[in-house]
């Protein structure tokens, strides 16, 4: 009877600990996530280095990636200024306070973490000349952390070319790249494929799936630059 007992307790557990697992949100994820000690604003000289290195691998967030607008505010805008009011903040904290304080904004598009603004498109073309390439891609995973900060075309191709099973294009130093936004993402345990989503939502790209290749190109589409009128502030 006692065994019997023990098999319903350990069952009603597994169970119990599987909901909790299924219900964790990217906010719960990014509570764990210690951003640095004694950081009480983030500004142009250190957000996004300091929000990439504090991203971890967990079973939620598979990417953090700050897409065109959201770099914009900090460099070329350079309006964007967040207080943290913690000793010890978390990522979350990072991510609350700017989008309490900024234009910037958090949208979960599972399982990426964009950091954007109004300015951004809010979904990547990808258009499939190979449905083979494409579900492989789809399938395998990239357990490495992998982090691009203000990195180029060049960087991003000769880094992810050991690690996705097809080509990038356009060839590294080539005119068709020169165009491309600075790649400022974290990634870790993402697909091929989501690794290929991270490098268009940040360069500001589309992409075709080849056979061997996938293609990058501009994306062209342009939102609105967040009027100053509407900034919020704490």
């Amino acid at each position: 009877m006692k065994t019997v007992t023990r098999l319903v307790v350990f069952a009603w557990l597994m169970t119990a600990s599987g909901i909790v697992l299924a219900e964790e949100t990217w906010q719960s994820a990014l509570s764990r996530m210690p951003l640095g000690v004694n950081v009480t604003e983030l500004n142009r000289t250190n957000c996004v280095s300091l929000m990439l290195d504090a991203f971890q691998s967990n079973a939620v967030v598979k990417a953090l990636v700050f897409m065109p607008g959201a770099t914009d505010e900090l460099y070329f805008f350079r309006r964007a200024h967040a207080k943290l009011a913690k000793a010890n903040p978390s990522l979350l904290d990072a991510v609350v306070a700017l989008t309490n304080q900024t234009y910037i904004q958090a949208t979960f598009q599972p399982p990426l973490l964009l950091l954007c603004t109004t300015e951004d498109p809010t979904n990547v073309i990808a258009v499939i000349k190979s449905k083979s390439t494409a579900t492989k891609l789809q399938i395998r995973s990239i357990p490495d952390r992998v982090v691009f900060n203000d990195a180029g075309w060049d960087e991003v191709r000769a880094v992810l070319g050991k690690k996705l099973s097809v080509g990038l294009r356009p060839f590294s130093d080539t005119p068709d790249s020169w165009h491309f936004y600075r790649h400022n993402f974290a990634a870790c345990g993402v697909t091929e494929w989501g690794m290929l989503e991270s490098i268009a939502w940040t360069g500001k790209t589309s992409f075709t799936v080849r056979w061997w290749t996938v293609d990058f190109q501009i994306d062209r589409r342009n939102g609105a630059v967040p009027a100053i009128k509407n900034l919020r502030v704490p």
